[in-house]
């Protein structure tokens, strides 16, 4: 029994946002039925496959069931209504406009189902000038100017590694929903959220983007202290064209490091502005990090109080006892599955459910 049994969610989405939401409630027991097109959702057929089936789409719709309707027809709509009818949770990421024409936006679901909670996914929301403007991550992440510092030395914007605009959406309908959910124990009725992707990107930049909101300077990676202008938040090379980073500014860390390498005269640089003023400091350890390999190193700050860290590929991260001792990995019938972030001291430990085969439950 999880946290959100005797809940049920009919989710309509697709890719990464609203199926990373709804399998972080399937994994606490809610009912999610993934109403998919007879094609069934793309992501079922992202390599690499493990057991059958892609491991992206295993590991976001574990738990789930799967129904294939085509929305069109008059019997889709008619066996999506069914499922409507008895739901708590409506979720869909199609672009504005579409849902509607399908027959089923928010105010006639909700005129026949008032106890509703509806979530619509978008990149730009369903009102405003850029509603209708197509966009994935990435391009969602440029429009809200995170892309413009994720960048290299040269300032050349790179392909953010991370799905940061698709995952925030994710997560802030997660919160919505439940929100909704205890609004209506008191009201008795649902409600309608409109997620935005670039909406819910942009409360991650209030570190950094201070003197932008009020009209200045935007900020630049290599003048700005959390994106590569400070010397003890940074990214250095290492012997063997490998990388370590220094990931905390606070001085007992700089003194800490600096003593060890035996150049105290540097301390006071570390708390300097970033940029010009730190590039000294920045040269040094520059220097100084490539005199070794990043193994060499790990050894080195083994008994350091300092924010160091390698930089690990996905291999060697999954692969570390770390990992192994929080759980975060887990193979069930020789399938891998990343395990949930969220857990609860009185509940069980966690077992993956399997992932539904297209149309498999209806």
């Amino acid at each position: 029994m999880g946290k959100l049994s005797g809940i049920k969610v009919v989710d309509l989405s697709q890719f990464l946002p609203g199926p990373m939401l709804s399998v972080m409630m399937a994994d606490q027991g809610a009912e999610v039925i993934k109403v998919e097109p007879l094609h069934g959702d793309p992501a079922r057929d992202q390599a690499p496959f493990e057991q059958g089936q892609s491991i992206w789409f295993r590991n976001l719709n574990r738990g789930k069931q799967s129904v294939a309707l085509d929305l069109k027809s008059d019997e889709g709509r008619a066996a999506l209504w069914a499922l409507i009818d008895d739901a708590d949770v409506f979720i869909e990421g199609f672009r504005p406009g579409v849902i509607k024409r399908l027959g089923f936006d928010y105010d006639v679901v909700a005129a026949r189902r008032p106890s509703i909670v509806y979530c619509s996914i978008s990149a730009f929301g369903q009102e405003g000038a850029l509603a209708h403007h197509p966009a994935h991550d990435m391009a969602t992440q440029a429009m809200a100017g995170f892309l413009s510092v994720n960048d290299g030395p040269d300032g050349m914007p790179v392909v953010p590694g991370v799905p940061a605009a698709d995952m925030a959406a994710g997560l802030t309908g997660l919160s919505a929903i439940l929100m909704a959910l205890i609004g209506r124990q008191a009201s008795g009725k649902g409600d309608y959220v409109d997620i935005a992707m670039f909406d819910a990107m942009l409360p991650w930049c209030a570190h950094i983007v201070g003197d932008a909101l009020g009209g200045g300077e935007p900020p630049r990676s290599s003048s700005q202290r959390s994106l590569g202008g400070a010397a003890f938040y940074n990214v250095y090379e290492t012997a063997d064209g490998r990388h370590v980073v220094l990931g905390g500014r606070e001085l007992k860390f700089v003194a800490n490091l600096l003593n060890a390498l035996e150049r105290p005269d540097l301390i006071p640089l570390g708390s300097a502005e970033p940029g010009e003023a730190q590039a000294p400091l920045i040269a040094f350890l520059r220097d100084t990090f490539k005199s070794r390999t990043r193994d060499e190193w790990v050894a080195w700050f083994a008994d350091k109080d300092v924010a160091f860290s390698p930089v690990l590929d996905f291999r060697e991260a999954f692969a570390a006892p770390h990992i192994a001792e929080r759980g975060l990995m887990v193979e069930q019938d020789g399938a891998h599955h990343i395990a949930p972030p969220i857990r609860f001291k009185q509940e069980q430990p966690w077992t993956p459910a399997a992932a539904p085969e297209l149309g498999g439950d209806g």
